[in-house]
């Protein structure tokens, strides 16, 4: 990840601030405030601004006036209580923004979570920056054979060297077919004084997905749980994978009492149909049970039996 001298310059100038505030401030959390965490490539993290901790949850669950007397523990309890019950409204007492730099195609599957306010740079009134997402070979994997949108095995040899150079051939080519277009160089210089530039809006229109964009990206700390939940999964895409686990990180430095209690209940819990708690019932009664008076369909009852590690129960 690289970063100009502006962004760098403008970094050091935000940290730098020292503004006195009332509002309730997080340590850990403010010691990475405005960093560009990298993630990709070409891509980071920044958390710019975040209201409200740990107390201000168990302040809107009790709508009291503060901290007072309250040991820890009681908060801690109180939140696991409320993750355990899927008591949401207090979580959202709490928010965050997010600067984020990240290729297109990652952004146009992260937007598909319309619980955020977004604000994106606009390549109508700018040119996009001369950057593109390439996979490391590792990451470079076939389409799989049993799911739809998953990978399978990684590609080798000469198939994923064949594979990276079209990546950035065709990046690179078509970047170069936008600054024509536009009649700019990226470093804003003209190309021919005697022609005119096609607008913006329109020039942008045949570049790659794998070009990097940026947005502000701000949420409430529900639903960046409800992101977080889904997108540090190991069945997340990689990409935006990489991006949910910076952000994980952020999370427990902001609110590591609602970490502690999300990735116990949320991460690391189960959610278990009315069918399959019929089916652990019997099987912890040491009754016999099988997929076939279950009720359950192959692939659930192999969900259900590869949960809690039973593998001499899965169904071929």
């Amino acid at each position: 990840m690289k970063l100009t001298k502006e962004q760098q310059n403008e970094i050091k100038n935000q940290q730098s601030q020292t503004n006195k505030t009332r509002r309730v401030t997080v340590a850990n959390l403010e010691n990475i405030l405005f960093e560009a965490i990298p993630v990709l490539d070409h891509g980071f993290v920044r958390v710019i601004d975040y209201m409200g901790d740990d107390t201000s949850i168990v302040q809107a669950a009790r709508v009291s006036y503060g901290k007072g007397t309250k040991q820890v523990s009681t908060d801690s309890g109180l939140i696991k209580y409320l993750m355990r019950h899927w008591h949401s409204t207090p979580f959202e007492m709490c928010e965050i923004k997010y600067h984020v730099k990240l290729p297109i195609f990652i952004a146009r599957q992260w937007i598909r979570h319309r619980t955020a306010n977004v604000n994106e740079y606009s390549a109508r009134y700018s040119i996009l920056d001369k950057e593109f997402y390439l996979p490391s070979q590792k990451n470079l994997a076939a389409q799989s054979k049993i799911n739809r949108q998953g990978r399978g095995e990684v590609l080798q040899g000469e198939q994923a060297e064949e594979v990276l150079h079209l990546l950035k051939t065709d990046a690179e080519t078509t970047y170069q077919n936008y600054e024509k277009m536009l009649n700019q160089k990226y470093d804003g210089s003209t190309i021919d004084e005697n022609k005119t530039g096609l607008a913006r809006e329109l020039a942008r229109m045949n570049l790659t997905l794998n070009t990097y964009t940026q947005w502000y990206w701000k949420t409430d700390l529900l639903n960046l749980m409800n992101f977080l939940r889904l997108r540090v999964d190991h069945h997340a895409q990689y990409e935006i994978r990489a991006y949910a686990e910076v952000m994980l990180d952020s999370l427990q430095k902001w609110v590591p009492i609602t970490y502690e209690a999300f990735m116990d209940y949320r991460v690391g819990g189960l959610e278990v149909s009315s069918k399959g708690k019929k089916v652990l019932k019997k099987l912890i009664n040491g009754e016999n049970i099988s997929m076939e008076d279950s009720n359950l369909s192959k692939r659930e009852w192999n969900e259900l039996m590869n949960s809690f590690d039973l593998k001499d129960k899965l169904v071929d």
